[in-house]
């Protein structure tokens, strides 16, 4: 009634001769339809080269550090801004001396100095000496010491304990002879007075030509006057 298909033309006779063909040739796989004819020849599929396991590895490895590495520095913190520090000066104020001036000034009294003034700058302060003041024994370039004293035209005073140079009777003033023990300011002007009528003094014993003056306040004033 129907024609005996062909031994070729049953599907597990077709499997069995692809079968035989990948057992020969492994690297081959052919896929047919049965409209291989529609769709032309079998093609040949292709495959990647197989990597060893060493390299394969270091891969993983490079790919492992590099995803750590974008985390870390994905979750590192910003950095914060240094705080900005106010300047301090470090640079100390000289101390402050205090001094008394006092003498033939304009304004004798305490003024203040630095530290490393000098004898001038206490005299600048304290208004400058007056007019014919004596300078000669007063150390201007000195430094000045906190509490001390600066006596501007006054004669010096002898230290403690110290004999007494004597007096001379021919250029000592009224004030320098009424410190004189015994002396007073009316007797001391007496003496003035004799000495610019009468002269120099020739001696010490021409002091009983001043009223006042007897051999016992002279005997007092032999060791401490001259001529």
């Amino acid at each position: 009634m129907f024609p005996r298909p062909h031994p070729d033309d049953r599907p597990s006779e077709r499997l069995a001769a692809l079968a035989d063909r990948v057992r020969a040739d492994p690297t081959l796989v052919f896929a047919r339809s049965e409209d291989s004819d529609e769709h032309g020849p079998p093609r040949r599929r292709l495959r990647l080269p197989r990597l060893p396991r060493r390299g394969l590895l270091a891969l993983g490895i490079a790919v492992a550090c590099t995803v750590i590495g974008l985390g870390s520095w994905w979750q590192s913190p910003a950095a914060e801004q240094a705080p900005v520090l106010a300047l301090v000066s470090t640079t100390a104020q000289a101390p402050e001396l205090v001094v008394n001036v006092i003498g033939e000034v304009a304004t004798p009294g305490l003024v203040t100095v630095t530290s490393g003034a000098r004898v001038a700058d206490a005299v600048r302060l304290a208004g400058g000496p007056k007019p014919g003041t004596d300078l000669h024994d007063l150390n201007l370039a000195r430094k000045l010491t906190d509490g001390e004293q600066v006596a501007v035209g006054v004669p010096p005073q002898a230290p403690a304990g110290a004999v007494p140079s004597k007096l001379n009777l021919n250029s000592a003033t009224a004030t320098e002879l009424d410190a004189l023990p015994g002396v007073g300011p009316v007797t001391a002007q007496r003496i003035v007075d004799r000495r610019t009528r009468k002269g120099p003094f020739a001696s010490v014993d021409d002091l009983r030509d001043v009223e006042g003056i007897g051999d016992s306040k002279l005997a007092k004033l032999a060791d401490l006057v001259h001529t």
